[in-house]
């Protein structure tokens, strides 16, 4: 694993939390179904000269306390006290897949607490491609029924869903953030994404949105990406040629200069 010697873990209860820079608006990365705050090294670093950076573990994975019942409504309160924590007021989201359906959420239940959202690899609705829930849930269990662990899994699965040439550090990084999941928070986040759909609330939303997609996504293809642009009043859409599902990592330089061009644009 390779460390961003300039971040700091925060081992706090009930979130934890990595982080750099201290000055500037709060940025809150929001990691995916099989990432942990680690997912975000690129962007950790990119951001730290101009704006505080925070990754959280969300609630059952890293070293975060789990929810008893894990849901987007007890998720958004996770955040909501998360930025209490921080003392800030109200932070730019920015969430890969599962994460940025956290984000979506936060900003439809608690908008005052949101400066903006990037939206990145992510869905409007579970199942819009007709997916059963339960099979899906079933599939991405499969391993952990086995008896494996997160660890034992990751690269196979973060291959599988990224783009072609996923390699180095990154893919590294990626495969780390993979392994701290806990196979219970596991099971539980697989369960509450696919209870996901905020189509008919995405136009209440105001925060300015960019939303990123992966010309290569298959998990949640461009299309999933066009309708949230299409739906969310203002939202500009970019997509990235090259990348997986997992854009961040990815084409981490593509993505960070999108997000600061979008960022200055707001001020």
């Amino acid at each position: 694993m390779r460390e961003n010697i300039s971040a700091k873990n925060v081992d706090s209860i009930p979130i934890s939390w990595r982080e750099t820079g201290k000055d500037g608006e709060l940025l809150l990365f929001l990691h995916g179904l099989g990432g942990s705050r680690f997912a975000w090294e690129p962007q950790l670093k990119a951001f730290s000269d101009s704006f505080h950076c925070v990754a959280w573990d969300m609630p059952g994975y890293g070293n975060s306390q789990s929810l008893e019942n894990l849901t987007f409504n007890s998720l958004v309160s996770s955040i909501t006290r998360l930025l209490d924590t921080l003392e800030v007021e109200k932070a730019h989201l920015i969430g890969l897949s599962f994460g940025g359906m956290h984000a979506l959420h936060t900003a439809i239940l608690a908008p005052e607490r949101v400066s903006s959202l990037v939206i990145t690899d992510s869905s409007p609705s579970f199942g819009l491609d007709g997916t059963n829930p339960e099979i899906w849930v079933e599939q991405r269990l499969e391993q952990i029924k086995l008896g494996k662990e997160p660890k034992d899994f990751a690269e196979q699965v973060l291959r599988s869903i990224s783009g072609p040439n996923f390699e180095g550090k990154e893919l590294e990084n990626a495969i780390y953030a993979f392994s701290r999941i806990n196979p219970e928070a596991f099971e539980a986040s697989c369960r509450c994404l696919t209870t996901h759909d905020v189509i008919n609330e995405l136009p209440s939303i105001n925060s300015p949105t960019l939303v990123i997609v992966g010309e290569l996504d298959q998990e949640t293809p461009p299309s999933y990406s066009h309708l949230l642009a299409e739906k969310i009043p203002n939202a500009h859409f970019l997509q990235l040629e090259g990348s997986g599902h997992l854009t961040p990592s990815e084409k981490p330089n593509e993505f960070n200069s999108a997000v600061a061009s979008f960022l200055l644009s707001l001020q």
